[in-house]
């Protein structure tokens, strides 16, 4: 039987979200129902209701989640009833030319849920992601839940469901950073310093993180970097590479998606080093670099999305490691809310106080 369950709701561009009643179908083959247990608060959520990924409203926002897999539909054999999942959003479809060439962290076909959830007047619901899970229950791919040890926290396992796997990646799969690698990190919030802990993971010696804000520097101590610049006041290329001994970085990593946030990556690296991209541009951003140093300079010119994760590899990986001491997913939660406080934690977002607000649902409420 279809459940009737709360949800935060985007109906309109740049309107403040609101809570709705929302159908859950049962799931058909190849789906799932996961009772959500906590939702970290995404920059993308707010993209989603400023309409700056597309403008299929009505949205069901939340898609950073862990929870409970609750039911599963014909042919499902990856979970079953009880499993503690992380939510994502790269559910491989196994079939693509990426998947058929050995790269399913770079499957051109993800897989989503067939069926669509709707409001109590059967208008349908685009969920964010694929997901919407600032909901207590969704309905997603098999694939896009991955089961991960239970005795995670929720808050923070489903941190790994979208910007600390995105920053985590950017590090280690994309960036490959590895063992006595320099590295500088640009902008500082959740994906960033994600970046950061990631670099130290990966074992870079030198991690240089760069910012506006002083707190968010702060902050980014607190994850492993061994530098901080202010690059208000501060020249960012030039500080990086008196802490790289004149050189320059072996990767820089652009966590803001800029484009003069990404030249100075560009003029920060080594010869023969690597830029990553992994904060999310505008649609109308242009880039121009000198091309004569695109040629000099060697090295790549990257782009990480989700952080080049493959998520039945990464995250149970990710959660290992943060059980064993090693990531410390607790320190990006900044405040525990509930499924009312998701505005409130948008307006604390944008201005920059929090790394994540983590939405925790508490069944039957």
């Amino acid at each position: 039987m279809p459940q009737e369950v709360r949800g935060v709701v985007a109906k309109a561009k740049g309107a403040p979200v609101s809570i709705e009643t929302i159908v859950i179908p049962d799931p058909g083959p190849g789906e799932v129902v996961v009772a959500i247990a906590a939702c970290g608060v995404c920059h993308t959520d707010l993209h989603y209701r400023e309409g700056g990924i597309n403008d299929e409203f009505p949205f069901l926002l939340g898609h950073e989640a862990a929870g409970t897999v609750e039911s599963v539909g014909e042919g499902v054999t990856n979970v079953e009833p009880g499993d503690f999942v992380v939510l994502n959003w790269r559910a491989v479809c196994g079939q693509c030319r990426s998947c058929r060439k050995g790269k399913p962290n770079l499957c051109f076909n993800t897989h989503n849920a067939m069926q669509k959830m709707t409001l109590l007047d059967g208008t349908e619901l685009s969920p964010a992601l694929g997901i919407g899970a600032f909901c207590d229950k969704t309905l997603v791919a098999a694939g896009q839940a991955t089961k991960v040890d239970p005795a995670a926290p929720a808050a923070a396992a489903g941190l790994l469901g979208c910007g600390v796997m995105a920053g985590l990646g950017a590090a280690m799969n994309t960036g490959g950073v590895g063992r006595g690698d320099s590295v500088a990190v640009f902008g500082c919030g959740g994906v960033g310093d994600a970046a950061i802990a990631g670099a130290k993971l990966a074992g870079a010696t030198t991690i240089v993180a760069v910012d506006l804000d002083d707190r968010k520097l702060d902050w980014a101590k607190e994850f492993g970097a061994t530098h901080t610049v202010n690059s208000g006041t501060s020249d960012a290329v030039a500080a990086i590479q008196e802490a790289t001994g004149g050189f320059g970085a072996d990767v820089c990593i652009d966590a803001v998606g800029h484009p003069a946030v990404y030249r100075q990556c560009f003029e920060a690296r080594d010869l023969a080093g690597t830029v990553v991209l992994v904060g999310v541009p505008r649609p109308d951003m242009t880039l121009e670099l000198p091309f004569i140093e695109v040629f000099g300079r060697g090295g790549a010119l990257k782009s990480s999305w989700y952080g080049d994760c493959l998520p039945e590899r990464d995250f149970p990986m990710l959660i290992d490691l943060y059980l064993q001491g090693r990531l410390d997913l607790d320190r990006f939660v900044s405040e525990r809310i509930g499924l009312d406080d998701v505005e409130a934690a948008f307006h604390k977002m944008e201005q920059g106080e929090v790394l994540r607000s983590v939405v925790e649902i508490v069944p039957g409420a």
